[in-house]
């Protein structure tokens, strides 16, 4: 006989606090992983297809793990140094672009900008703040995270504990399942299922375009010569993930540095805008429809309240599960509204009868 449903809600409760209290305490210590079984989890489908292919799970966690690393290697000597440095550049240089804004408003608008103006001191204001705060805010970032996620967490614990779960994926999988309760068996695979799609959509597909996009975005700006090329190509496949904010982001980032820099060459002004209307493009017609799909089921306005609220409460740890944990909401949502529509509180006592 199935446990009474005030007894169910009273045992999930207790686990959703169980949950709350130890993100709340042992955040640091289970970050590594968390972050190993992201890893694990979006690699779990490479790792499919190699088997599907003929090769072991050994094999392919071996296969992957060696190409993570040479990817790695690769990231850590060209990419993340030239990225730091143009971080760096940009905040120095905001002053400049901040003057150099006010006197090309100052020249073609003189009315509306001048010397004692508030909107001048206003941007003089800004670039002068960027340029003594930036700094100190990536330096306090790039230390806290360290301080978080030491050289080791990073280089040893988080790859270790993702190829261990890489490896036993569909081990633990099957482990979890036999532990379910078999009353509620059915819809709890039925859920996970649903919550696996979405996660699959969004986390995979959307990462995938994310990486594409920056990739592209990058690469292209860096070949028109745009000076902070990289920066903008990172910042916008970044945010690709909420739909226009990355191009818009971009885009308005870096037009705006390709008007001091190029003004005047219209072809390069032209080209660093082009690259962004193909990037939407390609990424509309061609990259969201393959590799997300039509729907994920996770709304943009319910995944930045979820990395709010999980990032103010758990900091960083609760931006890593914000995610995971709006798609589960969501299709628990769901379900709790179809079966609520199929009840009687919903119905009504008359509506089958009505119906007959």
């Amino acid at each position: 006989m199935a446990l009474p449903i005030r007894d169910q809600l009273k045992y999930w409760g207790i686990a959703a606090a169980v949950l709350m209290v130890t993100l709340w305490f042992m955040g640091n210590v289970l970050m590594p992983f968390l972050l190993g079984g992201a890893i694990a989890y979006f690699l779990d489908p490479v790792a499919d297809r190699l088997e599907r292919m003929g090769l072991t799970r050994a094999l392919a966690t071996a296969l992957i793990t060696t190409v993570a690393l040479l990817l790695f290697v690769i990231m850590a000597l060209l990419v993340v140094p030239t990225l730091i440095n143009q971080t760096i550049s940009l905040f120095e240089i905001a002053p400049t672009l901040a003057r150099d804004l006010g006197s090309f408003l100052t020249e073609r608008f003189p009315a509306l900008l001048d010397e004692t103006s508030t909107l001048r001191t206003s941007l003089d204001s800004i670039g002068a703040s960027i340029q003594e705060r930036g700094g100190q805010v990536l330096e306090t970032a790039l230390a806290s995270f360290a301080s978080v996620l030491n050289v080791i967490v990073l280089f040893v614990i988080v790859p270790v504990v993702a190829v261990y779960l890489l490896l036993d994926w569909d081990r633990m999988v099957a482990s979890i399942d036999t532990l379910l309760p078999r009353d509620h068996a059915p819809t709890i695979r039925k859920l996970a299922r649903e919550i696996d799609q979405t996660l699959a959509s969004f986390i995979r597909g959307m990462g995938t375009v994310c990486l594409i996009l920056g990739t592209y975005y990058a690469i292209a700006l860096m070949l028109v010569g745009l000076q902070f090329g990289l920066v903008v190509g990172f910042i916008a496949g970044l945010v690709t993930f909420i739909p226009y904010l990355g191009a818009l982001l971009g885009g308005a980032l870096a037009i705006g540095l390709a008007l001091f820099q190029f003004w005047g060459d219209w072809v390069s002004l032209g080209l660093v805008a082009g690259i962004f209307v193909l990037g939407q493009t390609i990424e509309g017609n061609v990259l969201t429809p393959k590799l997300v799909g039509s729907s994920i089921g996770l709304h943009p306005v319910w995944l930045i309240l979820s990395l709010s609220v999980f990032g103010a409460l758990f900091g960083f740890v609760g931006m890593l599960v914000a995610v995971p944990l709006a798609a589960a909401l969501g299709v628990v949502i769901r379900f709790g509204v179809e079966q609520y529509q199929q009840s009687l509180l919903y119905q009504g006592v008359g509506h089958n009868g009505d119906a007959e």
